[in-house]
C-alpha cells in the first residue's frame, strides 16, 4: 500500500487495513516501513521513480535511439548510423534517417520533420527519452523544445531505462540485418522498410498481449485459405486468413 499509493501516511494504512479486517497500531505500521527501506509519507511523496514516470506519461512519450550497420559499397564496407523513434504506447516505429555522417544540421532538419504540424511523429507527444550519444545535438534538442517536446536524458550506462528501444535494435539485427550481407544503400534502406512493415503489421508482441501493433482487418476472419506472404525472399514470413 506504501509503495503504490506514495502520499498514504500512518493513518491512512491504518484505515485500509481495517478494511481488509486488521486492527494495526500506526507505530507498527511505522516500523514495518522502516524495517523495508520506506521512509513516512512526506519524504515518499516527494520522489517519483522511474517506472512511476513512464507510467504517468505513457501516452505522451517517445523512445529515441542509435544503431549502426556496415554494408559494401562502391567506397568499400561502410558504416551507417541509423535514427528510429519508438511510441511507447502502442510501440509503433518512425525510422527518422539514414545517413554516413550525422551532424548538427542533419539532426536539425530530422528534428523539424519529427515536429511538423501536419505529420511529424512527434506531433501531440511531450516528452522525448535517450540516451547520452553525442549525436543527439543541442540543435536537435533545441528544435523539440520549440515545438513543446521536452528531452529526457537517461544516465549513463543504462539501458535498462530505455528497454523497448534496445529490444527494437535486437530484433531488427537478430531477424534480418545480421543475417544479410548488404550491398549499397538501396539495400538497407530496402531491408529496414521491409522489417519495419513486418514489425508493425506482421509480428506479434508480448508486452502487447500477444497482438499486432497495426493489424489488417482483411486479415482476422477465422476461415478461408492460408497465405503465406514473403518478405526478404523468405527470410521473414506472415501467414494469415485470406478474405472470402
Amino acid at each position: 500500500m506504501a509503495t503504490e499509493n506514495r502520499d498514504w501516511g500512518y493513518r491512512r494504512i491504518q484505515g485500509a487495513l481495517a478494511n481488509l479486517g486488521h486492527a494495526v497500531a500506526p507505530g507498527t505500521i511505522a516500523n514495518i516501513l522502516k524495517e523495508h527501506g520506506l521512509e513516512p509519507a512526506p519524504e515518499r511523496s516527494r520522489k517519483t521513480t522511474w517506472k512511476e514516470f513512464l507510467r504517468r506519461h505513457w501516452e505522451v512519450m517517445v523512445a529515441a535511439d542509435f544503431f549502426t550497420i556496415e554494408l559494401w559499397t562502391r567506397s568499400g564496407l561502410t558504416r551507417f548510423i541509423v535514427l528510429f523513434l519508438m511510441d511507447l504506447s502502442t510501440r509503433r516505429v518512425e525510422i527518422a534517417g539514414i545517413a554516413t555522417k550525422v551532424n548538427r544540421l542533419w539532426m536539425d532538419q530530422v528534428a523539424r520533420n519529427l515536429c511538423d504540424a501536419g505529420d511529424g511523429f512527434l506531433t501531440g507527444k511531450r516528452y522525448l527519452i535517450h540516451d547520452r550519444d553525442p549525436l543527439f545535438t543541442a540543435e536537435f534538442l533545441g528544435t523539440l523544445a520549440a515545438s513543446g517536446v521536452k528531452a529526457v536524458k537517461l544516465p549513463p550506462r543504462s539501458p535498462d531505462l530505455n528497454p523497448h528501444a534496445e529490444r527494437f535494435v535486437r530484433i531488427i539485427k537478430e531477424s534480418c540485418l545480421d543475417r544479410m550481407t548488404l550491398f549499397g544503400e538501396g539495400s538497407l534502406r530496402k531491408a529496414i522498410h521491409e522489417i519495419v512493415a513486418r514489425y508493425h503489421g506482421e509480428r506479434n508482441h508480448q508486452g502487447l498481449g500477444n497482438r499486432l501493433i497495426i493489424p489488417e482487418a482483411s486479415h482476422m476472419g477465422s476461415s478461408g485459405a492460408i497465405p503465406r506472404r514473403e518478405r526478404l525472399g523468405g527470410m521473414l514470413n506472415y501467414y494469415y486468413r485470406q478474405a472470402a
